[in-house]
């Protein structure tokens, strides 16, 4: 897995988002805009792009992730 792919993910299942990711090794970084998030908790946000995620995350792909969720 890799930062491209993790990025593709989040823009083709989170409909109008803008996804920034970097890392390598499993351990990854994201910088995630969406107007999904709007009213939401930070919690709440971040527990939308784990559930994207969560094979990744349950497979050991991605076992660290850092996420900075905002609206545009």
């Amino acid at each position: 897995m890799n930062a491209e792919e993790i990025e593709n993910i989040i823009e083709t299942s989170l409909n109008g988002s803008k996804a920034s990711v970097s890392g390598e090794e499993g351990k990854f970084e994201a910088t995630v805009t969406s107007n999904a998030f709007e009213g939401l908790s930070i919690v709440k946000q971040h527990q939308i792009i784990y559930k994207l995620l969560d094979q990744h995350i349950s497979s050991g792909a991605i076992h660290a992730l850092s996420i900075k969720a905002q609206t545009p």
